[in-house]
């Protein structure tokens, strides 16, 4: 049940964790994420690892509010009941601005570049496969030699001869060419 706060906000007393089937669950229409198919392969590599860590939200007639990428992933690995929590009491502009909140506010965050490699290198140790945790190899090398003398992470761009090199540009609808040059 939904209690009432001084503020007039309801909040989830006690949120209850059950098991639905994906097919009765409805994606948002207007979901401003997107997932490629490269990420849902992450998010249902992390399901097998971890298992489910985070429900898929829903509201009251079974729209999907938080875990659109989720369920792609479940589908993907044929999972037909997956964990959902119900949340009760959100008006139609807090539904709609939880779908964008939960999604972006974590874009918000940054990374302790200091503590970041130590988890990396310990993850190593463990033998722990660090694809697993959504990091291209690039970010690895980057984040763990931070300040190395020799950073390989690093590639270098080649010198460019600017007396030689030509710029030149072409309209692709239509077909007009120029050297890049002011006019």
């Amino acid at each position: 049940m939904a209690e009432q706060t001084e503020q007039g906000q309801r909040h989830a007393h006690d949120l209850s964790v059950e098991y639905r089937n994906i097919d009765t669950l409805i994606p948002y229409v207007n979901n401003a994420r997107t997932h490629s198919d490269e990420q849902v392969a992450q998010i249902a590599a992390s399901i097998k690892e971890f298992g489910w860590t985070n429900p898929v939200l829903v509201d009251g007639d079974n729209g999907i509010i938080a875990g659109h990428g989720r369920v792609q992933a479940a589908r993907k690995l044929g999972q037909t009941d997956i964990p959902v929590i119900e949340l009760e009491g959100l008006s139609e502009a807090q539904r709609r601005a939880y779908i964008l909140a939960d999604n972006r506010l974590a874009e918000n965050a940054t990374w302790d570049t200091d503590l970041f490699p130590l988890e990396i290198q310990k993850l190593a140790e463990l033998d722990f496969n660090l694809s697993l945790i959504g990091v291209s190899d690039f970010e690895i090398n980057y984040m763990t030699n931070r300040g190395a003398e020799d950073d390989s992470s690093i590639e270098e761009f080649p010198e460019i001869d600017l007396e030689e090199s030509t710029l030149e540009y072409k309209c692709p609808s239509c077909d007009y060419e120029w050297d890049g040059a002011p006019r």
